[in-house]
């Protein structure tokens, strides 16, 4: 028997993209990039550590915000026939530039922390304590904004808001340090904080690029376990054997699978590729699935016998 492609024909790919995440995101991206460039300034001007590393927390924030922002616009681009995914991918390799930008911004946090331990600088304190108020405000406001979103179904903005969340700790921890400066000249309390702050930055630029990186390497997506997807398989009426079996993401949550399912002398083609497919989406999520249904007499017409 020849090959037998069975094609999920919904385009949903588990992402609702309604305007309210849109919003919600643009938003808050305007907003934290605002203030970001001011606490920049502030930190400059105040010669404080702590609010240019929390400044550095707010690029990883803005730049989460606008990936998600323009995942969401580029998902919703048409697929060419040069782009047989669209570009759906983009999301993933700006995560992971993202990531990557993430480490190197809190690598030059260290070494600068280092150097104020050694000789804590003068802070004005008073000036850094107001931009501190005014950052957790910042970032309260945006978390209040993202709320309005899809929080709970929506990938994107439930982590954008969970680095918001992040972030607001940055803000506590500056506003702490300048506490201690101003009261009781505590100077290295910056560096302490800044350091804290580089910690954060360092673990989530970590997991952004291991994360995007086993998406580019087609990696099995963690929320799904391959042994539990061909059991299922083999359970339908008629399977016999189940081979071949990939899963792996496009981009968040756009699960993508393939597999050869062979089928005894009782087992109708089409019937068992509506069950397969019915299957998947229903249990495991998968909406975009190729499978290869075979006869057990004829056996995989594969001229390699590369299956697995």
């Amino acid at each position: 028997m020849g090959h037998h492609h069975g094609h999920s024909d919904e385009h949903g790919h588990g992402h609702h993209h309604h305007s309210n995440n849109k919003k919600a995101l643009l938003a808050s991206f305007l907003l934290i990039s605002t203030f970001m460039v001011v606490e920049v300034i502030g930190g400059f001007m105040t010669n404080s550590l702590a609010l240019l590393s929390d400044a550095g927390h707010m690029l990883s924030d803005a730049a989460a915000l606008g990936l998600s922002y323009t995942a969401i616009r580029l998902g919703e681009r048409k697929a060419t026939s040069s782009k047989s995914y669209g570009y759906k991918r983009f999301e993933i390799i700006a995560a992971c530039l993202n990531g990557l930008t993430l480490i190197v911004i809190s690598v030059f946090i260290f070494i600068e922390a280092i150097k104020r331990f050694v000789d804590p600088p003068e802070v004005q304190s008073l000036g850094m304590l107001m931009i501190s108020i005014i950052g957790l405000l910042v970032n309260i406001i945006t978390a209040w904004i993202l709320m309005s979103g899809d929080k709970e179904d929506n990938l994107n903005v439930r982590s954008a808001f969970l680095h918001v969340i992040g972030d607001m700790l940055g803000s506590v921890g500056a506003i702490a340090a300048a506490l201690l400066i101003y009261f009781f000249d505590w100077g290295i309390a910056d560096p302490i904080a800044s350091v804290i702050v580089a910690v954060l930055i360092i673990i989530s630029g970590f997991r952004v690029v291991r994360d995007s990186f086993h998406i580019l390497m087609e990696g099995t997506p963690d929320q799904v376990d391959m042994d539990e997807v061909k059991t299922s398989l083999l359970e339908l009426v008629s399977v016999s054997e189940v081979h071949d079996l990939h899963i792996w993401t496009i981009t968040s949550g756009f699960l993508t699978m393939s597999c050869h399912v062979v089928i005894d002398a009782s087992g109708n083609h089409d019937e068992v590729l509506a069950e397969a497919q019915k299957l998947l989406h229903d249990q495991f999520g998968i909406e975009h699935s190729t499978i290869q249904v075979e006869r057990q007499e004829v056996g995989c017409p594969n001229p390699h016998e590369t299956c697995n």
